[in-house]
């Protein structure tokens, strides 16, 4: 792996302190966790309607080449490769990719786990129908680095989605007062809430890197329901892009 431009060392380095608890869902990435139905549920849904799949089918996304950025321990590289996407994950730490290749290898799913950086990838002239990269761009260092070469990543046709915190004064006191500090369900200083990116902020440099941004959906959580997907952004979103050329 090189020096890429998109790597923050210690971003990787925090990060990759955290892989042997990874999969310990009362562990460091309990939120992660509890999100992952949710944002598994959404993905296949985008997913299906973007390509024409057969929701039925057990493993609708077979046929696809699938790419999950940042992929920590495999939270999400794990359900794409189970829907039948042939799944390729990459992480900048080697600590996390070691981890995900470990649980991969115990569930018998075949992930192709790569420590690489997305431009080094990107210059190898790999190319994937669905792309997702979820609580990544925060942790970004060279940005438009890092989304014009996931923009090279993805083929014409193609679908990335995203997921990142918002920069609002209401993230600020979920994520960084609340998750980080009160309930700990997300590590003390894993988050920098001036580098989180507003939806326009996102959708800017997407298209700057060439792709189509789409409107952006919101997860929350609230009594009674849970973390569902609605309109309310103000605290984390998703926001999907195509590549039309």
């Amino acid at each position: 792996m090189s020096a890429a431009a998109s790597i923050n060392p210690d971003e990787a380095a925090f990060f990759g302190k955290l892989a042997a608890d990874w999969w310990n869902p009362k562990g460091t990435s309990a939120m992660l966790h509890r999100i992952t139905p949710v944002r598994v549920a959404y993905i296949r849904g985008l997913a299906l309607a973007h390509f024409g799949l057969d929701a039925k089918s057990r493993r609708p996304l077979a046929g696809l080449a699938a790419l999950d950025v940042g992929c920590g321990a495999g939270l999400m590289a794990e359900p794409l490769a189970r829907m039948g996407a042939a799944t390729t994950a990459i992480d900048a730490a080697p600590e996390n990719i070691e981890a995900a290749k470990a649980h991969a290898e115990a569930g018998g799913l075949s992930i192709d786990y790569q420590c690489i950086a997305v431009e080094d990838l990107a210059a190898t002239g790999a190319r994937y129908d669905l792309i997702t990269c979820l609580e990544v761009v925060e942790h970004v260092a060279g940005r438009d680095a890092f989304f014009a070469a996931l923009a090279g990543l993805l083929k014409p046709g193609g679908l990335a989605i995203f997921s990142t915190p918002n920069r609002t004064p209401a993230s600020w006191a979920v994520v960084i007062a609340g998750a980080e500090h009160i309930t700990r369900t997300i590590p003390k200083g894993a988050h920098d809430w001036n580098r989180f990116f507003t939806p326009a902020e996102l959708a800017e440099a997407l298209a700057h890197a060439g792709l189509n941004p789409q409107e952006p959906a919101g997860l929350s959580w609230r009594p009674g329901k849970g973390f569902h997907i609605g309109s309310d952004v103000s605290v984390n979103y998703f926001l999907s892009a195509t590549r039309t050329a």
